[in-house]
């Protein structure tokens, strides 16, 4: 170990600083250490823990929460950076695996009491693999021969952490940080406030523009204008309680879809990202056919086939596959979110339960989580007098039996469709903008895309 700081650390406002404590499986540990690295997706932190025990552990960043990592032994050798594949599977220790990410990466700066590192700058190898079981194996080939570690996710809860920085500005409800930063817009000159702590992206409330912080304020500000501004049902900073949980909405994207052999069918659906100091990230999502809860899986399932993947002991089937493009921006985001970026989108249904995958350039990304009743939404933001608002239909086709075997209420129910899809089409063919609402008189899979590529995938 060496002390000491070999390069000055962008201020990213991460909670965690060096000195703070925890505890993990009865074992007290320190922070000693921090690391940064970036890549074409922006950038993460890695804390490097002092166990009492005598053994270190790093605290990585994944997709808004946490993953514990130890350093595990090589058994075999491995592929050249350039031989894996996104989306292929094989087997490392005795363990099956995916390979969801080949990335290019470097080590942007480093504090605090560091391991022997590669040079600041230089570029290298890491890729990423997840089990089936939940656990990520990370490939470092900044040495020879390539190291190896092998994570699990975890919550701020179970390190039980003291020392936090500006832990006393929490103001529980939801569990975002005040921190009372500030910055000026480099679009329009605005005053632009960001309170939650890691933020990465964050939209000007004055001018739309989207802006990048993944370099910390002090790096050079990228934005793109933002037109056409979409107004959330439930507002940014709006505090509620689901799975028995205090949550606050910090971020709102709207995004759109595009069938593969259709370029003309097109459906929305807004995403709203909920935070909780203990819980991490999770997201809101209302598509057409119902609302959803769903958060970033740390493992990937296993697929028995193309339309059959098996994932924590429940089975999906493939229902939908298409392109998917974020249209709008609004709040504070974890992640570098891209106005105009495109993924490649497959959903999957397991009765109640839902699964994603969504990939882009080298990196894929599951998501799980379950639908949930409209009138759970609303009174979760106490907002039960706007009910209706909420409400969504699951328009499906009929079956189990034909046209003459229907009767009355078989046909009652099918003109009230059709004059619900008339009344789409019609609405969709004057005032409609499809670039903005969900114009299309088709469908949507439980749940959207989970927040896909946004939320998921290397260490964002």
């Amino acid at each position: 170990m060496r002390i000491g700081k070999m390069a000055e650390v962008f201020d990213d406002y991460s909670a965690l600083q060096l000195g703070a404590l925890g505890k993990y499986n009865s074992v007290n540990f320190s922070v000693v250490g921090r690391l940064q690295y970036k890549y074409e997706g922006g950038s993460w932190n890695e804390w490097l823990l002092a166990l009492d025990d005598g053994s270190v552990a790093i605290l990585s960043e994944d997709n808004g929460s946490f993953v514990w990592t130890l350093a595990v032994p090589n058994t075999r050798e491995l592929p050249k950076p350039e031989q894996w594949r996104v989306g292929s599977t094989t087997a490392i220790n005795g363990k099956s695996f995916s390979v969801t990410s080949v990335q290019t990466v470097s080590l942007a700066a480093a504090q605090g009491e560091l391991p022997k590192l590669p040079p600041l700058g230089q570029s290298f190898a890491m890729v990423e693999l997840r089990s089936p079981d939940a656990q990520v194996l990370s490939i470092d080939y900044s040495t020879t021969p390539a190291s190896l570690s092998m994570g699990q996710a975890i919550t701020m809860e179970e390190l039980k952490l003291t020392g936090l920085r500006d832990q006393s500005n929490a103001t529980g409800q939801g569990g975002k940080e005040l921190t009372g930063r500030q910055f000026s817009c480099p679009n329009c000159g605005s005053t632009i406030d960001v309170k939650l702590m890691g933020s990465k992206s964050i939209s000007c409330p004055s001018c739309n523009s989207l802006i990048d912080l993944s370099e910390g304020i002090a790096g050079e500000l990228r934005h793109a204008l933002q037109d056409e501004p979409v107004s959330p049902l439930i507002a940014l900073g709006s505090i509620g309680t689901l799975q028995g949980k205090s949550w606050q909405v910090v971020g709102f994207q709207h995004r759109m879809g595009h069938e593969l052999d259709d370029a003309d069918e097109h459906f929305g659906w807004d995403e709203y990202l909920l935070y909780n100091t203990q819980a991490g990230f999770t997201f809101l999502v209302d598509a057409t056919d119902g609302w959803s809860i769903v958060k970033p899986a740390t493992g990937a399932p296993q697929m028995s086939t193309s339309r059959q993947v098996a994932y924590l002991g429940t089975n999906y089937t493939l229902q939908y596959a298409y392109k998917a493009e974020t249209n709008y921006v609004a709040g504070e985001f974890y992640w570098q979110v891209q106005r105009g970026q495109v993924t490649y989108n497959e959903d999957f249904s397991g009765g109640k339960n839902l699964l994603s995958r969504e990939q882009t350039g080298q990196e894929v990304t599951w998501s799980v989580g379950y639908k949930i009743d409209h009138m759970t939404v609303a009174a979760a933001f106490k907002l039960q007098k706007r009910a209706s608002d909420f409400q969504r239909e699951d328009v499906t086709p009929l079956s189990g039996g034909s046209m003459q075997s229907m009767g009355i209420i078989g046909w009652i129910i099918v003109l009230v469709v059709m004059v619900i899809l008339f009344a789409g089409m019609s609405r969709c063919s004057s005032n409609c903008n499809p670039q903005v609402e969900n114009c299309s008189s088709g469908y949507r899979s439980g749940g959207g895309s989970f927040g896909g590529y946004s939320s998921g995938g290397g260490h964002k």
